[in-house]
């Protein structure tokens, strides 16, 4: 690519104009939009982001070597270095990542995954299916990206553009043929995955969350559809869980481009194609027969829940659609390891209480957790939880008040503050808790049932566990398999399964 090039290979929307030093026709070494990475001859977008603005590292940049910058705020003074101005750096970014990189979706099996829950869940379900094809895999998510031998942690579940398509270059080279991401909705509305072209597109579900940036459940909507209306390609497939209605315009937004759909369903509906006929959720594994268009099978997977027969459902829809036998997509599923941080189980002697962590951080995804663990607990269900500071304030009194209608005993307690007053988060969410009595922390362990308070979320665990009998559950909520915990603007190492575990050695008989 040369840098001459760039103004065209950017849409007209982005206003693209050079403001200094117009390049000639020298080709470009790389591009970055981190300062610190830059190397001579390199291309440096400047992004503004929640926390710092590219645009104050330009100077670095130029020191670093830049052969040229692309900014949307023209600089007070001339870098001496080719420097072009567009109306977002952001997009900019995104629409030059795939073709520099050579469009290493187009050469991809790339299947992506969006919904509020259940992402991770299905994408490794799909993974170990696809892995049972003998395909090779790539996997871009929450936990991170792996392929081959490689695993690197992620900072967000849908990374930037430039890393994306990046990473999927890198994933070619090594010849990995099909790739699973989980697609977010902050990573669709920020046109993080421009330039790429998903041959399957699917969403599991959708909820409240993340109103915070997206403002509404309409805005949040609309940004999860541009997985089918902007990125599906041509001739893609569209893999739709229609169990709760509330997706269905999704098969219509689908029903606008040149693609087809496979809509899935945990209950017999006329207008499913993959569906459960009948399901048994036991504490280990989930005991389904299930329907498709190739024909019926049963299964048993080892996850549990009602929510991961709809992930399954969901995986097996997307195999489904890849063209994969039902033989193949039965023995990848019976195959799937424990999700980290997904109703994990904690290891516990047998005259301890059971303990899972879960990620569930949303009302709905709260709701189903709990509806799965009530009958599998002869005692009281026990969950710790919170809600994230900086973060949809909306939410927290429903978060509160499906605690109090599906658990017996509640302590509630910091997520990741972040920078909001922890009390001020508790207090929000404690408003939800009212059909709940309160107890001091000390009264809980006669209790069958109530909430109190223990903002300090190691010392909640620690009480949890310590407060349960061998025939309760006690259930970690908001994390999952996060280790670290987020106050102010920095991580600190925390992690809930390991707590829990050190709660469970020094538990008291």
């Amino acid at each position: 690519m040369k840098l001459s090039d760039i103004p065209a290979l950017l849409k007209n929307e982005l206003s693209p104009r050079w403001v200094c030093n117009e390049p000639s026709s020298k080709h470009l070494r790389g591009i970055q939009c981190d300062s610190r990475h830059v190397s001579p001859g390199d291309l440096f977008v400047a992004i503004p982001g929640s926390e710092t603005d590219g645009h104050f590292f330009l100077e670095q940049a130029k020191l670093a070597g830049a052969g040229a910058v692309i900014v949307e705020k023209e600089p007070n003074k001339s870098l001496g270095i080719p420097t072009l101005l567009v109306t977002n750096s952001r997009l900019a970014l995104a629409q030059l990542a795939a073709p520099f990189f050579g469009f290493p979706t187009r050469e991809l099996d790339l299947i992506g995954i969006t919904g509020t829950n259940g992402k991770t869940t299905t994408s490794i379900l799909t993974e170990t299916i696809l892995k049972e094809a003998n395909r090779k895999v790539g996997l871009i998510g929450t936990l991170g990206t792996r392929y081959e031998n490689e695993k690197l942690k992620n900072i967000n579940t849908t990374p930037e553009s430039l890393e994306i398509q990046r990473t999927l270059r890198r994933m070619k080279n090594r010849d990995v043929d099909s790739v699973v991401m989980e697609v977010s909705s902050h990573g669709l509305a920020l046109g993080r995955v421009t330039g790429c072209d998903f041959q399957i597109a699917a969403i599991s579900n959708l909820s409240q969350d993340h109103l915070d940036f997206h403002g509404d459940m309409k805005n949040y909507s609309e940004a999860k559809k541009l997985l089918f209306k902007r990125y599906l390609c041509k001739g893609g497939i569209a893999v739709i869980n229609i169990t709760e209605l509330n997706t269905l315009d999704f098969v219509e937004a689908v029903a606008q481009k040149d693609a087809s759909t496979i809509k899935i369903s945990k209950s017999r509906k006329s207008e499913a194609d993959v569906f459960c006929k009948q399901y048994t959720c036991g504490p280990d594994n989930t005991e389904m027969e299930v329907f498709t268009p190739a024909g019926s099978f049963e299964v048993s997977v080892p996850l549990i829940g009602a929510f991961n027969v709809e992930n399954s459902l969901l995986a097996i829809g997307i195999a489904f659609a890849l063209d994969i036998p039902n033989a193949i997509i039965k023995q990848g599923l019976a195959k799937c390891p424990q999700v980290p941080g997904r109703l994990e189980r904690i290891e516990s002697k047998d005259y301890q209480p059971r303990v899972f962590v879960d990620y569930a951080h949303t009302p709905d995804a709260l709701k189903k957790l709990l509806s799965t663990l009530r009958p599998l607990s002869a005692g009281r269900l026990i969950v710790v939880f919170g809600c994230g500071g900086d973060r949809d304030r909306s939410k927290r009194p429903i978060m509160g008040r499906v605690v109090a209608e599906n658990a017996d005993i509640a302590l509630l307690t910091s997520d990741n503050p972040r920078n909001e007053d922890p009390e001020i988060i508790l207090r929000d969410v404690e408003t939800g808790l009212q059909a709940s009595k309160f107890y001091e922390r000390s009264e809980l362990l006669s209790c069958q049932t109530g909430y109190t308070k223990v903002s300090n979320r190691k010392d909640a665990i620690v009480a949890a566990v310590s407060l349960a009998n061998p025939k309760d559950i006690v259930v970690i909520a908001g994390k999952g398999h996060e280790d670290y915990q987020i106050i102010g603007s920095k991580r600190f190492p925390f992690d809930d399964r390991e707590e829990a575990r050190q709660a469970l050695k020094q538990k008291v008989l």
